[in-house]
């Protein structure tokens, strides 16, 4: 049984499932951060190139919930509602149980926090009580000083893996930095 649809809230942010009605905020973060996501999210900024595409991806996230193929929760502020990004696991469900975790913030919103007190929510969320990962995972590229500095603030430890990983970036595994964050004790 899938975990509920229900959001993740934190001091300043909203994370939720998306839904229908948000395919244009989706679409408008995607198409206007489209060169700087690329690197890190081609198969998602390939897959999102009209309003459209937004839609169908959108529909495949709730596909994807149902079947616990991959979580995907859009990150809102609270106090204005204004969508600034996504964050997702995508569980292994093998045993032991482990989930991988990706994260995007459009630019405007990059700098404030918003991107570690979401990660911090999606952390209790996999180990909670839906999926009880026996660990998680994450990856970031090494020149994003950012998104290492997200990960290592919420716990994060970086590894050294020879295995392969869920969402493989095409040859340049020499430029990602593998992080792993086990159950607090």
């Amino acid at each position: 049984m899938p975990p509920p649809l229900t959001p993740l809230t934190t001091t300043r942010l909203t994370l939720r499932p998306y839904q229908p009605a948000d395919e244009a905020d989706f679409f408008a973060v995607l198409d206007q951060n489209r060169r700087r996501l690329e690197p890190a999210f081609p198969a998602r900024v390939a897959a999102v190139q009209t309003l459209a595409d937004a839609t169908r991806t959108i529909s495949q996230f709730a596909q994807d919930w149902r079947t616990g193929r991959l979580y995907v929760f859009g990150i809102w502020h609270r106090e204005t509602a204004t969508y600034l990004g996504d964050i997702s696991l995508r569980p292994s469900w093998q045993t032991p149980l482990t989930a991988e975790v990706g994260y995007y913030l459009a630019a405007h919103a990059e700098g404030h926090g918003y991107a570690r007190e979401a990660l911090a929510a999606t952390v209790q969320f996999g180990f909670g009580e839906h999926l009880k990962a026996h660990y998680l995972t994450l990856r970031c590229r090494r020149n994003n000083p950012r998104s290492l500095a997200v990960a290592e603030a919420v716990g994060f430890r970086p590894i050294t893996t020879t295995r392969r990983r869920l969402w493989p970036l095409r040859g340049k595994e020499s430029e990602i930095m593998h992080y792993r964050l086990d159950p607090p004790s």
